[in-house]
């Protein structure tokens, strides 16, 4: 059996035996291309050939290179560990062409390399081309088809999609076709039962992909349309570890020798051996995968860190350090330990482990005991959030709170899901996901903004007006520049003076246009947001005279409602701290014209009646009318003299700003309304937890009070009048779930003497016993649930274990059939599985099921299908 060194070495060899130079891998960490963070692919090294952008030095290469996916597109961190096959890191053996060989070559060799060098069985190789693309004009991949047929029988070359099938660098360059090579390890009576074939590409971890040969042979243009590229090049990625589970004969790429020697060793590190209990497995793999991707990023100089790629790996390193701690058991650093072993794996191919063992263990050794510390302060954390919980009562840690744990911590939501169980509760892992998807869409948005070099017009500091004035006449651009964010392009313009307030201390920024003095034209103000202290003004387009003088006029309606918003925020902490006392004290807001939303420090749910009395106390405020007065520029310790709130976690300089409105006193830096009157109506619309002790309100004021009362009217008086407007709309609420309650009471009791009923006929009756089994079939249309009790109970009470109970079932409610199967153990023990045969009969009824051996079910939308699907699961068990 051939050593993970010796194959690798015998691809180079190979290769370097067809003209190829042979080339070391370049870094996984990648320092000088801002569109990637690490090497994710084989061909990453050479883009710039590829594109044109460098001379071709040799004409065929190849390499073995180390490479990272566990972020944007390829994302496999959540599968690493739990499955056979997905990795953080892992080794790409590829072999390259520019402009020289093509297809036939490409093809020939791979199979030369696999079949004749290694001796794969080909009786276990499938491929695949690519099937063309009408909408784009283009054809079956033919050529390539043809060469693969001088090596393999049509049924094993396969028609694969663009999905699978067609490469492509990017939006725009480079692009072809491309042939998968597929092998099947099953075994042979598995391989006898169900062709290889039909299980390419569907995700079989035996059934898998080890190299694919991409042809580029397009470019595809800006506008979407392809062209012949000049220089045709070949481009191969095989999975390294991958091979080497095909040629060890193993059917997981973690009992390679590539993985073995580290699982071995956290083995016996732990005295737990490996395959006695799957969770502990599943942490020794993981270690084994992550130590790897830790080591080779630092030896590349990339150190954990808080920052894009640092953070990466840091994720990783606490990932590997979680599972030791709660499977295995390692309350104290102990990955570092394992670098001498990975370096005795992969050591000799990669010099860069042992010339830099001492650095790797050093920086793993405090990564983990700094984890191991920080993992503590989680669990403290997660501790006080489930006091929190049961001294409300609730039952569901919110998803924000998890997310936090998880974001800011580093805690793993599943070992919060445990913490949780063992205390009675749960976590909201749908509100987790809402703020994984924003932490994702916030990294997709920034990897995606691209600016240029700014453009200096005059000198000068930027001016604020807006305090005074929402039109400001005679002001100049003193810088702008360009920015490209997901394909679209804008401007930033920063005024010498402005009255557009920049988004700052949760106030959002203004909006507008900026008028030139001498040619009058007319540019919209999208937003104003604050960068490096500066005040930017985002516009769609540069103005065509950008020296010329502007006038800038500010939304005046939509300042208005913010004003209205944030001023409710002033009044709205007052009135907390008069209801629940003085400990309130705000922790966050955000202020726009539709909404408020005010986070305070505050322990407990408020009541209905709590809320409804800050309510109350803020409308009394906006009723009184109070004159807003303001203070510029005075010195901090004079503002806190008079009794403005200062926040803590907040900076604030020798001088400040402090805005009055009656007792109100606070030191606030946004734009407020001139006097409380303007407010008009204030309403809560909800209140709830963010976080231990953290609580958050958010509000409506003016015109969008306004609506949200007219809403609520309406739909009482849509209520009222579904109740025929009954004088006690909620007595005739009550008495109507009430009898809703009743009649459900008394389905459920239909539904379970019927059940009985059914239960009882069939254990009364002879039913046909075929090859010495039992035949029971049920012919009532049963719902699913009711389906499945009748079938355990007829298995607890038929006396025989030589039995086969089978229901077929139509909801006309539902559009859906479903079919229930439960097989008698001697039925089983007889080599029949209850779960392969309901999805084998999913297809007669356009649907699909599984389960267990002894019980199964499938359901479909093709009710003609049932009988068909029914005596297909009896003449499979020949019981027909």
């Amino acid at each position: 059996m051939l050593t993970s060194a010796e194959i690798r070495q015998a691809f180079l060899d190979f290769f370097a035996s067809k003209e190829h130079h042979i080339v070391p891998s370049a870094p996984m960490v990648i320092k000088d291309d801002p569109t990637l963070m690490f090497t994710n692919a084989g061909m990453n090294q050479f883009k710039d050939i590829i594109l044109g952008n460098a001379p071709i030095k040799y004409p065929r290469i190849a390499d073995s290179q180390k490479c990272l996916r566990v972020s944007g597109k390829h994302n496999d961190l959540e599968e690493v560990g739990h499955d056979t096959y997905h990795h953080t890191m892992f080794e790409m053996l590829g072999n390259w062409s520019f402009g020289n060989y093509f297809k036939q070559e490409a093809i020939s060799w791979a199979w030369e390399f696999l079949v004749d060098v290694l001796g794969l069985d080909k009786d276990r190789i499938y491929v695949t081309v690519f099937e063309g693309s009408p909408e784009e004009n283009l054809e079956r991949d033919n050529e390539a088809a043809s060469f693969w047929k001088a090596y393999l029988s049509e049924d094993r070359i396969i028609d694969g999609n663009k999905k699978d099938n067609f490469w492509e660098m990017g939006d725009t360059g480079p692009c072809g076709p491309c042939s998968e090579i597929h092998i099947d390890l099953r075994p042979d009576n598995e391989r006898r039962e169900v062709e290889g074939r039909s299980l390419v590409n569907h995700d079989h971890p035996q059934v898998i992909e080890i190299w694919n040969l991409v042809f580029m042979q397009y470019n595809r243009k800006a506008d979407g349309t392809l062209e012949p590229l000049p220089n045709k090049v070949i481009d191969t990625g095989m999975g390294f570890e991958r091979l080497c589970m095909a040629l060890q004969g193993k059917t997981s790429n973690y009992d390679t020798d590539i993985f073995q020697p580290i699982i071995q060793k956290i083995a016996s590190d732990c005295r737990i051996p490996y395959g006695s209990n799957p969770k502990t497995d599943v942490a020794m793999r993981v270690i084994a995968d992550h130590i790897r991707t830790i080591a080779f990023s630092i030896t590349d100089g990339q150190l954990p860190s808080n920052a894009k790629a640092g953070y990466v790996i840091r994720r990783i390193l606490r990932r590997a350090v979680r599972y030791g701690y709660t499977f295995l058991e390692r309350k104290e650093a102990y990955m570092y330990s394992l670098i001498p072993t990975l370096i005795e794996v992969m050591g000799e191919a990669y010099p860069e482990l042992p010339a830099q063992q001492n650095l790797v263990q050093k920086v793993m050794k405090e990564e983990e005991e700094s984890f191991l510390r920080t993992l503590e302060t989680g669990i403290h954390i997660l501790e006080g959030y489930v006091e929190a919980l049961k001294a409300e009562g609730n039952k569901v840690l919110q998803g924000s709170r998890v997310f936090e744990l998880y974001d800011r911590y580093g805690f793993p939501t599943d070992l919060t899901e445990l913490i949780l169980r063992e205390h009675g509760l749960e976590s909201d892992l749908k509100g987790f996901e809402v703020e994984m998807n924003k932490q994702k869409e916030r990294a997709r948005n920034a990897a995606a903004i691209e600016a240029k070099d700014w453009v200096e017009l005059s000198e000068g500091s930027p001016e604020f007006t807006g305090y005074d004035f929402t039109e400001t006449t005679d002001a100049h651009i003193l810088r702008y520049r360009q920015v490209t964010k997901k394909k679209q392009t804008y401007y930033q313009i920063v005024m010498d003076k402005s009255p557009f307030y920049a988004e700052m201390g949760g106030q959002v920024g203004d909006t507008g246009v900026m008028i030139g003095a001498e040619d009058g034209e007319s540019i919209t103000i999208q937003d104003t947001v604050r960068e490096n202290n500066l005040p930017i003004h985002i516009v769609e387009a540069l103005p065509k005279n950008p020296s010329q003088p502007f006038t800038l006029k500010v939304d005046v309606e939509k300042r208005i409602a913010t004003e209205c918003n944030h001023t409710a925020t002033h009044l709205l902490h007052e009135a907390l701290r008069e209801v629940l006392g003085t400990h309130v004290e705000q922790k966050g807001s955000y202020v726009s014209s539709e909404v408020l939303r005010f986070d305070f420090a505050h322990f407990s749910k408020m009541t209905q009646e709590e809320i409804r009395l800050v309510e109350r106390k803020v409308t009394e405020k906006i009723r009184e009318n109070l004159t807003r007065e303001e203070m510029r520029n005075i010195p901090i310790a004079e503002a806190k003299a008079m009794g403005a709130m200062a926040l803590f976690g907040e900076k604030y300089g020798e001088e400040v700003r402090v805005i009055r409105y009656g007792n109100s006193v606070e030191l606030c830096g946004g734009t407020h309304i001139s006097a409380t009157g303007r407010i008009g109506t204030f309403r809560i619309v909800s209140e709830s937890s963010i976080a231990a002790g953290i609580r958050r309100i958010e509000a409506v004021t003016a015109k969008h009070a306004e609506d949200y009362l007219y809403g609520m009217q309406t739909t009482i008086q849509s209520v009222q009048e579904l109740f025929h407007n009954a004088p006690n709309v909620v007595q005739a609420i009550h008495k109507l779930l009430e009898e809703d309650e009743a009649l459900r009471r008394e389905i459920r009791e239909a539904a379970e003497l019927s059940k009985r009923q059914i239960i009882k006929e069939l254990l009364s009756q002879d039913h046909p016993v075929v090859n010495g089994v039992k035949v029971i079939q049920i012919k009532q249309n049963l719902k699913p649930e009711i389906a499945k009790d009748v079938a355990f109970t007829v298995k607890a009470e038929i006396g025989t274990d030589s039995f086969v109970c089978l229901a077929g079932s139509y909801s006309e409610e539902e559009k859906k059939c479903t079919i229930t199967l439960m097989l008698g153990d001697a039925v089983v023990s007889q080599g029949a599985n209850a779960g392969a045969l309901v999805r084998a009969a999913g297809k007669f009824i356009q649907g699909g099921g599984g389960g267990q051996p002894h019980f199964a079910t499938a359901g479909g939308k093709n009710p003609q299908g049932l009988d068909e699907a029914l005596d297909f699961i009896l003449g499979e068990l020949q019981l027909r």
